[in-house]
């Protein structure tokens, strides 16, 4: 019966081809606009490493001056200073453990056609490329060995390696950056999770392009890389990145691998006594709560989907329903003109459901037609959002997840508008039609 009701759906839909255009448009429009302002939002509010984000922990301190201090005030540093960060690795809790920091390093080609070019990266430890998952294309991370001694080693990213090299495998090879020649170890693959949750503070910002280049924290310090992001200092630190490094300045982040979430709650113990400690030595006289965040805690704590994005969506939805209306009132003109249709058909033996099934299933092909003309739209509507910048390009594109969703919303949409215009059909009485007639 369904394949009668839906050639019996498309020939009424080819007997006033304006109105029927008029009715996929309608709906397009507005699942385009849903759909579109919907797909950035889903990308960027969406779990980046869901199978593992409830394991994954930033530790947060409040180490500025009691001076001026109100108790329960929140903590505007999103980053933790040098010694915490150097004590935290050295506690060893967690099944794995980074310190990170930006860094920018100029490299010197040893091909005679580049010129030297500044590249931007990190300093971390050899944990982060198996914490967050990130895939090489050649070699491997480096030792806890040579994070231990600060070895001069890198880990490429596939763009920086072409660069230098081409298609050649270049792990082994030594390429002289930050005026020292460093290993390279490996080579990631293209990586950009979006958001970039393992460094939302400072960088490449939240949505940016892939860092080019990872070295070992210990590397960084020992050759006197200075950081590059963001620096919140309550005082003035000493002269150089010496005195930095010596001070309570908050410059790096710091993320923990658990073997499960149920040991969140012995992590964060762990963070309170050893902030009890740091306040024995004279630090973080503060007292102030010892905060420990999830992947997912820390995107909200950071404002990853602003307050605008979030009003953006419910205006596209609005402007969704608005177009549901119209659709409803051009239902209703196109049924109540087959009224006499009905009316026959009512009186050859049709039941009231039999009516309803053949003029929803008609209403559903609007629907996926409108659904069909509603994804180009949106495609090119996310098209033109990510030619307004590099990080809206990095988050205006759809996958499978929302494609899926466009059909599904563009018919559920369309039977939704068809429900009141389907049940007016029913009402028609037979014998009224055919007197009429």
């Amino acid at each position: 019966m369904f394949s009668y009701y839906l050639k019996l759906g498309l020939r009424s839909l080819r007997r006033n081809p304006a109105l029927t255009a008029l009715m996929v448009l309608t709906l397009a429009i507005g699942v385009a606009a849903s759909v579109s302002t919907l797909t950035i939002l889903h990308v960027m509010s969406g779990d980046p490493i869901p199978h593992k984000s409830d394991r994954l922990f930033v530790p947060l301190f409040d180490v500025g001056p009691l001076a001026g201090y109100t108790p329960g005030e929140e903590i505007d540093d999103k980053q933790i200073s040098y010694p915490d960060a150097v004590n935290l690795l050295k506690g060893k809790q967690g099944e794995r453990r980074t310190a990170i920091f930006g860094i920018g390093a100029p490299i010197e080609p040893d091909r005679k056609d580049l010129g030297v070019f500044q590249t931007s990266g990190l300093a971390l430890t050899h944990d982060f490329f198996a914490m967050f998952e990130a895939p090489f294309l050649h070699g491997q991370a480096w030792s806890e060995a040579e994070d231990d001694s600060g070895a001069n080693v890198v880990v490429l990213s596939r763009k920086v390696a072409e660069k230098l090299y081409g298609d050649a495998n270049p792990v082994g090879k030594r390429v002289t950056m930050l005026g020292q020649q460093f290993q390279i170890v490996g080579v990631l693959k293209p990586w950009a999770p979006m958001p970039h949750y393992y460094r939302l503070i400072g960088g490449a910002g939240k949505f940016g392009n892939e860092d080019e280049l990872f070295i070992p924290f210990t590397s960084a310090v020992r050759n006197q890389v200075g950081p590059q992001g963001n620096m919140n200092c309550s005082g003035n630190p000493g002269p150089g990145l010496e005195g930095i490094q010596k001070s309570d300045c908050t410059w790096i982040q710091f993320w923990f691998e658990t073997k499960s979430s149920g040991d969140r709650a012995a992590l964060q113990d762990y963070l309170n006594s050893y902030a009890a400690e740091q306040r024995k030595l004279g630090r973080m006289q503060r007292a102030a709560k010892n905060n420990l965040y999830d992947v997912m805690e820390w995107m909200a704590e950071n404002k990853v989907v602003g307050n605008d994005s979030k009003l953006s969506a419910w205006l596209a939805f609005g402007f969704l329903l608005l177009c549901l209306v119209n659709t409803i009132g051009l239902l209703l003109a196109k049924f109540s003109v087959r009224a006499s249709e009905v009316g026959i058909r009512r009186a050859l033996g049709a039941s009231r459901k039999d009516i309803f099934r053949q003029f929803l299933v008609e209403t559903a092909v609007v629907g996926l037609a409108g659904g069909i003309l509603g994804l180009l739209l949106a495609v090119a509507a996310l098209v033109l959002i990510a030619m307004q910048s590099k990080e809206m390009g990095n988050v205006a594109h759809m996958d499978w997840v929302m494609l899926v969703f466009t059909f599904v919303l563009s018919v559920f949409a369309a039977v939704l508008a068809g429900l009141l215009p389907t049940w007016r059909a029913c009402q028609v009485t037979p014998a009224m039609q055919l007197k009429s007639q």
